[in-house]
């Protein structure tokens, strides 16, 4: 039931971002400069999180773990901005992708490390 849920909720959070992206306009102000990097890097880093949860339960090794993590991040943020190109008012951006993979990394590392320490195969999170 566990692995449902998991998969489940990275397949709603991946929804909420194609859904921001489909919109002309984010419903936010523009604080400063560079705002839209750091969501993005948030936003990746969350991603992180999900897809470490709900890809967990194939009880791969950490580092394959972690290496599958990011490179779904990174791919499904690369397919974000390609999205992005098609809608009017968005354009795509290197630069936001780089922050969508730099924040996945982020997490993918502290996942990564800290589930070293502790001694951990699976996850931070609790097991099933």
């Amino acid at each position: 039931m566990r692995k449902i849920l998991d998969g489940l909720a990275l397949l709603a959070y991946c929804s909420l971002i194609f859904w921001l992206s489909d919109q002309e306009r984010l419903p936010m102000p523009a604080v400063f400069d560079f705002q839209d990097k750091i969501l993005h890097f948030g936003a990746y880093f969350v991603m992180a999180l999900f897809s470490w949860r709900a890809l967990r339960h194939t009880h791969v090794k950490n580092l394959h773990l972690a290496l599958v993590c990011l490179l779904f991040c990174s791919l499904y943020g690369l397919s974000d901005e390609w999205h992005q190109s098609f809608v009017a008012g968005r354009t795509a951006s290197v630069f936001d992708w780089l922050a969508d993979s730099l924040g996945a990394a982020l997490a993918v590392i502290l996942l990564f490390r800290f589930n070293q320490k502790r001694g951990k195969q699976l996850s931070l999170f609790a097991t099933d």
